[in-house]
């Protein structure tokens, strides 16, 4: 799954004289996207419609996920847009529609492909971060050699998420996958001698730059 690396996005379409205007916020749970819809609802308040849909993570559970057409034809609005989040593989994001109506009706199909679009379009303007379960696995070596270990570590193509340093040993952290965790401590038995120790710390999510 994926998410934003920043937020909030922002992406403006015309479609026959209509502007629609997207709001993409990264939020932790339901409570936060409504809280970005009722921000964004202060924020354009003479829109006519706020279409609005939302993936968010639930504890051991499926994604909670919910839509709104708020006032636009049943179906064509809030549906289109969370199929859009769900195409593009998003979680932890509310993404708001709000239409400045131009005069011109688009019709049921007009309005789907005008609400999709809308969240498309912000998708692509958006940074974005996938987010995976690794394993967090300490290394822990003398300070006299941590440079040079992280050096060639890091030149080597690991990712170090944080180093710190205790009264006799520093200690990288790295997110890694379960079958790279014989590769990491081959390559810490080499260039440490034997000296360098590995202990495995931790499963969580990490967010890879996309």
């Amino acid at each position: 799954m994926k998410t934003l690396r920043v937020s909030p996005v922002r992406n403006e379409i015309e479609i026959k004289r209509s502007q629609f205007i997207t709001t993409m916020v990264r939020v932790r749970d339901e409570e936060g996207a409504r809280k970005a819809i009722e921000g964004v609802r202060k924020e354009y308040s003479d829109a006519r419609h706020h279409c609005t849909a939302f993936i968010v993570r639930a504890d051991g559970r499926l994604p909670i996920e919910r839509s709104s057409d708020d006032g636009e034809p049943s179906g064509t609005a809030g549906a289109p847009m969370l199929e859009a989040l769900r195409g593009r593989e998003l979680i932890d994001v509310v993404a708001i529609v709000s239409r400045y109506f131009g005069g011109i009706k688009l019709g049921t199909g007009g309005l789907v492909r005008a609400y999709t679009d809308s969240v498309v379009e912000a998708v692509k303007r958006a940074k974005l971060v996938r987010l995976e379960e690794r394993q967090i696995w300490n290394v822990g070596v003398e300070h006299a050699v941590a440079g040079k270990v992280e050096a060639a570590l890091r030149g080597a193509g690991w990712q170090i998420s944080e180093v710190t340093y205790g009264s006799r040993l520093a200690t990288m952290h790295l997110p890694i996958s379960e079958n790279e965790v014989k590769k990491l401590e081959e390559e810490v038995e080499a260039l440490t001698r034997g000296a360098g120790q590995t202990s495995y710390q931790a499963t969580k999510t990490v967010e890879i730059p996309l």
